[in-house]
């Protein structure tokens, strides 16, 4: 009766959700190109990053999300000394995969500002991706949109 007891305190449930969900500050530097009249420019960013992670394993299935977004980010052009503000979201907005036979597919959306004083020096990113692995392990779907824009 007893290792009946054991055991049961180690199995671990067939439907396994997990979840982080957390503030965190951090240090980043960032190269502007339109920044400085367009010579561009290292930007140092501190401040707090709030992720979200949730995963849930079902079966012989892996799934779930990431979201990243800066709260309140901002930072200091290191050759002027203008103020920027980090702001946007990057998410995997869901990944599944299958422990079984290898099969996946995940989709990436990024969306990440770096805001400056005045025109002119605002940095923008922009990608979506999504990917696809067939059973054989072969990519059947590759897609990948990426873009950088200095306003």
């Amino acid at each position: 009766m007893c290792l009946f007891a054991a055991l049961a305190l180690f199995t671990v449930p067939a439907d396994a959700a997990k979840q982080v969900n957390d503030v965190s500050d951090i240090n980043l530097t960032v190269f502007v190109p339109c920044a400085a009249g367009g010579a561009g420019e290292l930007v140092d960013l501190i401040g707090p990053l709030h992720t979200l992670i949730t995963l849930t394993i079902n079966g012989n299935n892996v799934s779930g999300t990431a979201h990243f977004q800066p709260q309140g980010l901002s930072g200091t052009g290191e050759t002027t000394g203008d103020k920027y503000q980090a702001t946007g979201v990057t998410k995997d907005s869901s990944f599944k995969a299958s422990f079984q036979n290898g099969q996946a597919n995940q989709t990436f959306v990024n969306n990440f500002r770096i805001i400056g004083q005045g025109p002119g020096n605002n940095y923008l990113v922009h990608e979506v991706a999504h990917i696809t692995i067939n059973a054989n392990g072969t990519v059947s779907v590759f897609h990948d949109n990426f873009s950088i824009d200095c306003k």
